[in-house]
């Protein structure tokens, strides 16, 4: 019996049909981990690229402060705002959830004084024009008028058992265009 006992420990001890599955139980849950995180962070940048779309788009609408088919002249701000609106929108994103801005960009407007920003009423996309920008790619380059919208959209990341789960950021858009002659 002891014999028997002890042949059966031994041959249990040598075995290794249990292994891969000790093995996946413990490589699953990192990779499934893993893969949250590249999905989340896939919507994360989906979005930055969204909203900087957006911000763009709306720094070239203000750059030219007229409306063709409107019946009364538009702002700067207002078309901004509205570009900014109708291309979050069209990305299925919420533009009612742009929060204030934290901080305001610093910008010197055209004439030297600095620019705050002008808003459209049930919108917190921070518009600044005519502003000053300047070209940094090229040394001894004249600075131009131009507008410059910025704007924050909220994310929240879902990863469990990690320090990012329910984690809620701000992501940053920002965009200047010179103004054009009309």
């Amino acid at each position: 019996m002891l014999h028997s006992a002890r042949s059966t420990l031994r041959r249990l001890a040598t075995e290794a049909r249990g292994a891969e599955i000790a093995e996946a139980a413990a490589v699953l849950p990192l990779m499934f981990m893993m893969l949250l995180g590249i999905f989340w962070f896939g919507q994360a940048f989906s979005i930055y690229g969204a909203i900087t779309r957006a911000a763009q788009d709306g720094a070239r609408a203000g750059a030219a402060p007229y409306c063709a088919t409107c019946s009364s002249p538009n702002t700067a701000a207002t078309n901004a705002v509205n570009a900014v609106n109708a291309d979050l929108l069209v990305s299925k994103l919420d533009p009612t959830r742009i929060p204030t801005l934290s901080s305001t960009p610093a910008f010197n407007a055209c004439s030297g004084a600095p620019t705050s920003c002008a808003t459209v009423s049930g919108s917190n996309v921070c518009v600044q024009g005519p502003v000053l920008l300047t070209d940094t790619t090229s040394p001894g380059a004249t600075p131009v008028c131009g507008v410059s919208v910025t704007f924050q959209y909220p994310f929240q990341f879902w990863l469990p058992f990690t320090s990012l789960n329910k984690q809620r950021i701000l992501l940053t858009a920002s965009a200047q265009v010179r103004t054009e002659a009309q």
